[in-house]
């Protein structure tokens, strides 16, 4: 990371630009840090890979959710309230503390 001015330029590699599909977060959390793993889950599969886990600061963590809160907010401006569906699907047990 570059810092001029105040301003930092971000490196985005090809290879992390493709991104990673997750359609499950497991979090953690221990006094000094966050824990968040990625997890893929598929229809059918009883088995899930974690596909990336980050470790992050409680003070990240939380400017994290914030960051989230407000881009959620704007989406829902723009595109309409999202709905959540049942809960279940294909998760074994359905119980979703700690996970989102």
């Amino acid at each position: 990371m570059e810092m001029k001015d105040n301003q930092f330029q971000i490196e985005l590699k090809e290879d992390v630009a493709e991104g990673t599909y997750s359609n499950l977060a497991i979090i953690a959390h221990s006094t000094s840090e966050f824990v968040i793993d990625f997890v893929r889950m598929m229809p059918g599969v009883t088995k899930a890979q974690v596909k990336s886990r980050i470790v992050m600061t409680p003070e990240h963590a939380k400017r994290l959710a914030m960051a989230l809160q407000d881009n959620l907010m704007k989406y829902e401006n723009q595109f309409g309230e999202i709905r959540m569906p049942e809960r279940g699907g294909y998760m074994p047990g359905g119980t979703f503390k700690g996970e989102a």
